[in-house]
């Protein structure tokens, strides 16, 4: 990749002087005589921009809402795909509706033009799945195919620019997304090495990587931004993790402790590391963000497991949006796992009147017991009863546990469990 100092010579040499790539595009210019028009894909808008000297005629069709399923596979496609191998697959171990609803989660929600109104199945990802319910009868393990792998080093380079870091830790705040004026619609090789990179500048290097889609407009006409699904989630969580999970230790305990709260709904061990490791790390870091997401983003990262759970942030639910919630895969209703749903709050120092090291000597039934802090416990909990009933009918969950979460001051988390039916 040319982000990579030491190959932004090899990309030079490809396009600038006799480049190869610009001996091509002129050998099909050259080529043209008699002909109305070529088709060309798999070119970048960073080559578009450099190369126009060798092929200055084109066209770029990217953005236009025709084309959008060019790209991509539609989800009565899919549908016909797993039609068809459900007939021909002898002994199988899945339904065609929870491989659709397995894939939907995990592969779809790509859209290249913003008035397109379908949006698209990743053919890559896609593809491996099919071919595993062809050879094997059974959903793959790992439902990143490991051929996705190079996008991590897409958003490796735009999470260690300045703000980059800031910029992949809001596009997990789905409910709100990234908010820029317009796409940028070329890049040339210095713009990308050496120019300053502002927040519509990544954000659209991530659109045109894949790993961000369009997912709407404002009332002012700007672009919304948006992680497109649950396997492109779980790279921004994965990048997240390796920069603030940074000892050995760390991520040596994390498993651990994300087993207790799968299987007991038990925050306690988890809590104690976000209070004594992750908060510091948060709070050294110049972010802009609400405190409450903050919190979210911590309980995010460390909860995060595509193994085991379709894990959705901010999902859209009975008007309005659960913080958190852990579905079990249909594949992996058998593990002893619970399905969770996690409502946030926060509270400021200003608001208890307490200074940070007061509050770290407080025990944590002291603190819930604050007026401030247990009204908040309680909004917490009527969201996620009123969020719960809906989120359990539409997966048919018979025992879904709900927590209510408060952060105090990023110096303290209080939670506690909620009934589904009744108090906490």
């Amino acid at each position: 990749m040319l982000m990579a100092g030491r190959r932004q010579a090899d990309y030079e040499r490809l396009l600038q002087g006799e480049g190869v790539l610009k001996t091509l595009f002129k050998a099909v210019k050259g080529s043209l005589r008699g002909q109305d028009r070529v088709f060309i894909t798999g070119v970048s808008p960073v080559v578009l921009s450099d190369m126009t000297s060798g092929y200055n005629v084109g066209e770029d069709i990217y953005l236009d809402e025709t084309f959008n399923d060019l790209c991509g596979f539609t989800e009565a496609e899919i549908t016909q795909a797993l039609e068809q191998l459900a007939t021909k697959v002898q002994d199988k171990d899945w339904s065609t509706a929870e491989a659709l609803g397995l894939m939907r989660t995990f592969y779809n929600g790509y859209r290249f033009a913003t008035r397109a109104r379908e949006r698209l199945y990743n053919p890559t990802l896609s593809l491996y799945f099919l071919k595993n319910l062809q050879t094997e009868g059974r959903y793959p393990d790992e439902m990143l195919d490991e051929n996705m792998a190079m996008d991590r080093g897409k958003l490796q380079y735009i999470a260690e620019l300045p703000h980059g870091e800031d910029l992949v830790a809001q596009a997990l705040d789905g409910e709100t997304g990234i908010v820029i004026a317009q796409l940028a619609k070329r890049f040339g090789v210095a713009d990308v090495v050496m120019a300053a990179k502002d927040q519509p500048f990544m954000a659209s290097l991530l659109y045109y990587f894949g790993v961000l889609t369009l997912t709407g407009r404002t009332d002012f006409l700007e672009a919304v931004l948006n992680i497109p699904n649950l396997v492109a989630r779980s790279l921004y969580v994965e990048r997240l993790q390796e920069r603030w999970l940074t000892t050995y230790e760390d991520r040596n305990s994390l498993p651990q402790w994300r087993k207790q709260v799968f299987q007991t709904g038990d925050l306690t061990s988890l809590v104690a590391f976000i209070e004594t490791r992750y908060f510091p790390i948060l709070s050294n870091r110049d972010y802009r963000w609400s405190n409450e997401l903050m919190v979210k983003l911590a309980f995010l990262t460390l909860l995060f497991d595509d193994r085991l759970y379709m894990m959705v942030s901010e999902t859209e639910m009975d008007h309005g949006y659960v913080d958190l919630s852990l579905i079990r895969r249909f594949d992996r209703r058998e593990i002893r796992a619970l399905d969770l749903l996690l409502e946030f709050k926060y509270v400021s120092l200003q608001q208890i009147k307490l200074t940070g090291e007061q509050l770290r000597q407080k025990p944590m039934a002291e603190l819930a017991a604050l007026p401030t802090v247990a009204a908040e416990l309680e909004a917490a909990g009527e969201q996620a009863r009123r969020y719960g009933g809906a989120l359990s009918e539409r997966y048919g969950l018979s025992d879904l546990r709900l927590l209510a979460v408060v952060g105090v001051g990023l110096e303290r988390v209080v939670w506690q469990p909620v009934a589904l039916g009744g108090t906490s």
